[in-house]
């Protein structure tokens, strides 16, 4: 029988760094590998696993569409785009009234950057430190992390990062020369760490004041992961770019721009690309989405998050920092390197995300049962409570 880990070793470009497992198979928020192990799934396909794996609505969406038209371009007009544009105009967090379809989150962030920088003639661009935006060019430069960095410098020019949280220190850095401000509402690798409302809300006056462009990343916070469909709902903000990728559809590689309203008119041929408003990816992020509305999973990953947020805090430890999050999207900061525990709790049945160094970063799929969660809390509570140093 070939080894999967031993093919994938020899031809992978090697950029990965890759736990011992081999994931195979996926039923809502469970996991088996190729030795047949079930595992209770904390990954959640780094936030693309919202509505959980094999989702039949989206695996009955993919087999119609596929048997039926899987290549369409925008030079040409397709059902099953229109409807995937409706339904994003319908349920998005800004007002609205365009959209560009992508890829993945990092060509949605790049879209958000040139956008901004078209609609205002401007060049810069304002991010924040510990803030996670892609690997692409445009969207590494507004990345924080050094180790991201460094190995592609010079990166695009222009770009600037202040203290995430710091309305004082931001309103010194947008000036009359910012295009657009990058932000998001919850920093995801950055240590899940959400926005304050003053601060969240301070930015978009200081855009609108100064004619920047705000630019919100809701590319793993969005579609019901911390309780509303968009995290900007819990602020009330309304952004002139909302770009979202992961679970817009059901894991297919998706991304979107959700264009607003103060966006001056975009001029063809400036921006594209071939699969963008592919009808199959189209067909699953209608399905994915009606499954979170009918579903009401926002309401459900409240629920769960406070419930799980509650059980964390509740564990006895001095490696415990803090609890942090919002909804289902939850953040354990350790005193030390998480490294060690993230291997203890695959060895126990529990796979988890870092967010950085030391925080232990949970995005479970929102049809995650409670029972699991508190397998989740007591494993989480039981690798703690053993010596990695």
């Amino acid at each position: 029988m070939t080894n999967i880990a031993d093919v994938e070793s020899k031809y992978t470009s090697g950029v990965y760094s890759k736990r011992p497992l081999a994931i195979v198979r996926g039923k809502g928020a469970h996991l088996w590998d190729d030795a047949g192990r079930e595992y209770i799934d904390c990954v959640g396909g780094q936030g693309s696993a919202n509505i959980g794996h094999a989702n039949p609505a989206v695996a009955e969406a993919l087999a119609e569409q596929a048997r039926t038209l899987v290549a369409c371009t925008e030079i040409f007009y397709n059902d099953k785009r229109a409807a995937m544009e409706e339904k994003l105009i319908a349920i998005a967090p800004n007002q609205a009234n365009r959209v560009y379809l992508c890829n993945s989150g990092a060509e949605a962030i790049e879209t958000g950057i040139k956008f901004a920088r078209y609609a205002t003639g401007r060049t810069g661009i304002v991010a924040f430190m510990r803030g996670f935006h892609g690997r692409t060019l445009g969207a590494l430069s507004a990345t924080w992390e050094p180790k991201y960095r460094e190995p592609f410098m010079p990166l695009v020019p222009d770009f600037s990062h202040v203290p995430y949280d710091n309305l004082a220190k931001a309103r010194e850095a947008i000036t009359d020369q910012t295009a657009g401000v990058l932000v998001e509402i919850v920093q995801g690798e950055g240590g899940v760490r959400p926005g304050s409302r003053e601060f969240l809300i301070g930015l978009q006056d200081i855009c609108r004041e100064r004619g920047a462009m705000l630019i919100v990343d809701e590319v793993q916070t969005g579609f019901a992961r911390t309780g509303k469909m968009f995290a900007s709902e819990h602020y009330g903000i309304d952004a002139d770019f909302v770009c979202v990728a992961k679970s817009i559809a059901g894991g297919m590689p998706m991304g979107a721009v959700m264009i607003g309203a103060r966006v001056k008119k975009l001029e063809p041929m400036i921006h594209g690309t071939t699969f963008g408003g592919n009808p199959l990816a189209c067909a699953a992020g209608v399905a994915a989405i009606g499954f979170i509305e009918s579903e009401n999973l926002a309401a459900r990953a409240t629920e769960l998050g406070a419930y799980m947020k509650g059980r964390l805090e509740r564990i006895e430890s001095p490696l415990i920092r803090e609890v942090r999050g919002l909804g289902l999207m939850l953040g354990v900061e350790l005193k030390q390197k998480v490294t060690p525990y993230l291997h203890a709790l695959m060895d126990r049945g529990v796979l988890a995300l870092p967010a950085g160094l030391n925080v232990l970063r949970l995005l479970p799929p929102l049809v995650i049962a409670k029972s699991d969660l508190d397998v989740v809390a007591d494993t989480i509570e039981a690798v703690l409570q053993e010596d990695k140093t």
